[in-house]
Formats: structure tokens, C-alpha cells, sequence
């Protein structure tokens, strides 16, 4: 589809990731997602969010983009998570500088996970800095997989809708819708993690009390 049918206005970062996106089409999508999660310092949600923005345009097809930005985003927490969880602290410790995970990011992220447990997976997807160390950090911390990857694929659905459907439906105000979506993202994050957490404490509480009267 020629350019001119592009929207125009398009933010800098975004505009700096056509060629990109041109040349390698859905694999640039699938590819920079993936790398970003687990650990990698890439535009994996900006390729996301301009993947989105070709398929309103017809370029692209949005369900494609979305199912393979879900599998990116799945695939890669996955492998951070094994990372963590089969590498240890002492691995994270040597080469997280070069991912830019410092221990000192490690220790906090870390405090979160223990102070919100499954909760936070869903929430740090919309967390710069927490995104990509997510799966790192779940590792570290012993949660067990079946749990994260619940959790991980909950968080990962949620953020790829959040930002396929702002791609796909902005068009020329996409500048201006990006920066508000950006701002409160993590906001309805919060929302979303707490209403999630109390539905499976609800579920949990209604388990036990069917066994006991069972």
C-alpha cells in the first residue's frame, strides 16, 4: 500500500521503526516482542503499536499482528523465566548489567513480586522496566510456571488489546492517543491485577468451602 495512505503526524520513535517494519513486516512484529521480553533493551511494544497502526490502514491484518504479538510476548516472558529460574541469581548478578537489570532493579522488582505475588505478572506488562524483566524476576522468585504462565498470558492478552486496538483504531491522532494511554496505562493495570486477585481469592474461598462441606 503506498505511503500516502499511512496516517500522518506519526510520533518520532515510531516513525524511526517504518524501515524496520517495511523490510521485515509481521517477523519484526513477532521478533522485537519476543526479544524485548526477555530482557533485551528493544521497541518491542512501539513495533507492536505501529504493526497496529499499518493494520488500520489495511496494510497489515490485525489479528495477525495481535496473535503474534501475543506470542512473542508469551514466548519471550518464557524464556526470561527460565532464564531466572534455571541461571539463577548469580547469572542475573554477572550479565543483567548488559540487559540493564542492576541489581538494584533486580531487588526491587523483586519486592514487588513478594508483596503482590501473581498479581503483579499481569500489571508489570504495562510497566516499562518491569516488562522485560518480568519473566527474569518470576524465575528468580520460585514461582511456580503453571502459575506464571497463567498470570503471563493473562497480562500479555491484555496489553496486546490495549495497544493493537489504540494502533489500529488512532489514525492521525495516534501521537496524542499514545501519550495519554501511556500515562494511565499502568493505572488500569493496577485495576485490572486487583480485580483479577480478588475473582481468584473469591474462587479459592468457594473451593475450600465446597471441600469442607464435602
Amino acid at each position: 500500500m503506498a505511503a500516502s495512505q499511512m496516517p500522518p503526524h506519526l510520533p518520532g520513535v515510531l516513525r524511526s521503526l517504518e524501515p524496520t517494519l517495511n523490510h521485515f513486516g509481521y517477523a519484526a512484529v513477532v521478533g522485537l516482542v519476543f526479544v524485548e521480553d526477555f530482557g533485551v533493551p528493544v521497541p518491542g511494544e512501539t513495533v507492536l503499536i505501529l504493526a497496529a497502526v499499518y493494520a488500520g490502514t489495511g496494510r497489515f491484518n490485525a489479528v495477525v499482528v495481535g496473535l503474534l504479538g501475543l506470542l512473542g510476548a508469551v514466548v519471550g516472558d518464557n524464556v526470561g523465566f527460565a532464564i531466572g529460574r534455571l541461571g539463577g541469581r548469580p547469572l542475573v548478578d554477572h550479565y543483567g548489567r548488559y540487559i540493564l537489570l542492576t541489581r538494584d532493579r533486580v531487588e526491587k522488582a523483586t519486592g514487588f513480586f513478594a508483596r503482590y505475588g501473581g498479581g503483579i505478572i499481569v500489571i508489570a506488562r504495562f510497566i516499562v522496566g518491569l516488562r522485560q524483566a518480568n519473566g527474569i524476576i518470576a524465575g528468580l522468585s520460585g514461582l511456580r510456571w503453571a502459575r506464571f504462565l497463567t498470570f503471563n498470558a493473562i497480562g500479555g492478552a491484555l496489553w496486546v488489546a490495549v495497544w493493537t486496538s489504540v494502533g489500529y483504531f488512532s489514525g492521525s491522532n495516534i501521537d496524542t492517543i499514545y501519550s495519554t494511554i501511556s500515562r494511565y496505562s499502568t493505572y488500569v493495570a493496577v485495576v485490572v491485577g486487583v480485580t483479577l486477585l480478588a475473582a481468584l481469592g473469591r474462587h479459592m474461598a468457594r473451593s475450600r468451602q465446597t471441600r469442607a462441606m464435602t
